[in-house]
């Protein structure tokens, strides 16, 4: 890892823990921001936790902050909204800027630029409604996984194995409020690739007994296993590693993010999607990949700080 840029936590400032907002990840966004304030406070950082439940733009009324730590998952922290109006007012944060924010809060686009790019995605379909059922069949077969291109956490995500089921998938999503799509199934090897501040961390190699790494597989299930070391051999981990920096760069992701992606059973790897402001729960991923490196938690929050200064990512 780099060498740490600031030593005394006097040079953050005043720091605002932006946590919680009005999404669907409120819960999983509450949990992290009490631990990134809490990681904040332990080091002598001058932090103030804000819940925000409504506008960003009320919870900072009235108080003076240098920069901000945005934990905040999901629509209306993670998409750029709440980044444009900290850029607005001139306040440094964390995380990635506007452009990447929304683009990496929605799959479909993501998808689209790596494909542009030549970077490897399953195969997907767009689905306005019932009406293209039958085509999307037709383009993918089965099985696919359906999901709302605008969640987080793997919420309204389903597998369907045949028409009935796909028609109750695109319902299910559909109920979020954003393009649904259908993506090709991929058998195989499931990861995670961490990224902070330029660098890929160690990548972990995810099982579960579930259909799929869902919601309470991420958060809730104790059965689900984490692998890190990933098996990979060392120079297969460094081209998994080195296709997650691409991915983050084809976006415009700066500062720590997380990348999901798939080795299916041919050894091809496939890119799922970005998360650019990830879980900082005791169940999440970039936090366990840090402390494989040596990064435990206090550091690596604030490293991912230290992205908010000047002339790194985010900065006003």
């Amino acid at each position: 890892m780099k060498p740490l840029r600031i030593t005394n936590p006097a040079e953050f400032g005043n720091v605002a823990v932006m946590m919680g907002g009005s999404a669907a990840e409120r819960e999983i966004s509450l949990n992290s921001g009490n631990a990134v304030y809490q990681a904040l406070t332990a080091q002598g950082i001058a932090a103030t936790a804000l819940d925000v439940t409504g506008s960003p733009i009320d919870a900072l009324a009235g108080r003076q902050f240098d920069r901000v730590f945005n934990i905040i998952h999901g629509r209306g922290g993670e998409d750029g909204v709440l980044q444009a109006v900290l850029a607005t007012l001139g306040l440094p944060y964390t995380g990635s800027g506007v452009l990447a924010s929304a683009l990496a809060m929605d799959k479909l686009r993501t998808k689209l630029c790596w494909q542009g790019a030549g970077l490897p995605t399953p195969r997907w379909f767009l689905l306005h409604g019932e009406q293209d059922i039958d085509t999307c069949i037709n383009a993918l077969g089965f099985p696919v996984i359906v999901k709302p291109a605008q969640e987080g956490s793997s919420i309204g995500m389903s597998k369907a194995h045949n028409r009935d089921e796909l028609a109750a998938a695109l319902k299910i999503a559909s109920q979020y409020r954003c393009d649904v799509y259908a993506e090709q199934w991929i058998q195989g090897q499931e990861f995670t690739i961490g990224m902070l501040d330029g660098e890929a961390l160690p990548a972990i190699r995810l099982e579960t007994p579930h259909t799929f790494y869902d919601f309470d597989a991420k958060y809730r299930a104790n059965t689900t296993q984490y692998h890190c070391p990933c098996g990979l051999s060392a120079e297969r981990e460094r081209e998994l590693q080195a296709l997650a920096l691409r991915a983050c760069q084809t976006v415009g992701v700066e500062g720590w993010g997380r990348v999901d992606a798939f080795i299916d059973d041919s050894g091809r790897m496939q890119l799922i999607e970005v998360n650019t402001v990830p879980g900082m729960t005791d169940h999440s991923l970039v936090p366990m990949a840090a402390k494989a490196v040596g990064v435990g938690f206090e550091e690596l929050v604030w490293r991912i700080l230290e992205t908010s200064v000047a002339g790194t990512a985010g900065a006003a």
